[in-house]
């Protein structure tokens, strides 16, 4: 049985980052998670890389303290947190692998603190159509802010935290040993008992708030590194958000799509996203 992953910190810039390290002797990898979720959700991905690369999943959630009525965290902010991160760890030539907001981040850390990667895979990055960028809006006016400030945070116990979980549509298609880490490392024990969300509601829609501070679109161009896009085949985001035209912007990059999965692939479809990297990482 693969042994877990160690948590350690590291100074980036001005802020002390946490972070799963996995040991190893080949090239590294830094993978960068979605809104509100956590490194562990990675570990299924990554305990099938284990051994062939050595792996970093930082903590992208609370360093940051903006506050939601203050319009979030930028993640352009965020893609300066990444580039830090990666000059502390001093790995050079990575690999970079990002979900949802992480792919975001990603991108903005290649375009605009780079180069950063030898190669990227980003799955199901959030790229929204250009009209919404540089647009100020309140917590109640965001779609996504305004649900997760609302977030269900407390749960007597671990077995109500999963049954709760699972009568929800976003998490019925879950890998089974993803929804384990997300209730075991996602919530913590509450002040007055119970659990609560690790990620407190109010982190994650200040961290909504800032995905429109920067147009990612202008800078596709500029990323220089092959890239790929994967989306999921029933993702309710291939509605609005057109990787399809994102690939054909980027100079080095192809597009797949994911049989059966939603928008959350990484949780929902592991061993698959493991051995797309590792394919395409090779």
């Amino acid at each position: 049985m693969d042994s877990d992953p160690i948590t350690l910190s590291i100074k980036a810039g001005e802020f002390e980052i946490q972070y799963l390290d996995y040991e190893g002797s080949g090239p590294g990898i830094v993978f960068l998670h979605a809104t509100g979720f956590l490194p562990w959700v990675w570990h299924p991905v990554a305990r099938r890389l284990r051994g062939k690369y050595r792996m970093a999943v930082p903590y992208f959630c609370d360093h940051r303290r903006d506050e939601p009525e203050e319009g979030g965290v930028s993640w352009e902010l965020l893609a300066r947190d990444m580039s830090d991160f990666l000059k502390a760890l001093g790995w050079k030539d990575v690999f970079l692998v990002g979900h949802s907001m992480g792919g975001t981040v990603l991108t903005l850390a290649e375009a605009l603190f780079g180069p950063l990667a030898r190669k990227m895979v980003l799955i199901e990055p959030i790229y929204l159509p250009a009209g919404i960028y540089g647009h100020k809006i309140s917590v109640e006016e965001h779609p996504l802010a305004s649900k997760s400030i609302r977030r269900r945070n407390q749960w007597k116990n671990a077995a109500e935290a999963e049954k709760y979980l699972r009568g929800k549509e976003i998490f019925q298609d879950w890998d089974a040993e993803a929804l384990d880490l997300y209730i075991k490392y996602g919530m913590k024990e509450g002040e007055a008992g119970g659990l609560t969300l690790a990620c407190h509601p109010v982190r994650e829609a200040a961290l909504f708030l800032g995905s429109s501070a920067r147009d990612p679109w202008p800078l596709l161009p500029k990323i220089t590194c092959p890239v790929l896009f994967l989306e999921g085949e029933n993702s309710p985001n291939r509605n609005y958000i057109d990787l399809e035209n994102a690939a054909a912007l980027v100079p080095r990059a192809e597009r797949r799509i994911i049989p059966g999965a939603g928008h959350l692939v990484p949780m929902e479809k592991p061993a698959a996203v493991a051995e797309i990297i590792e394919e395409f990482f090779k």
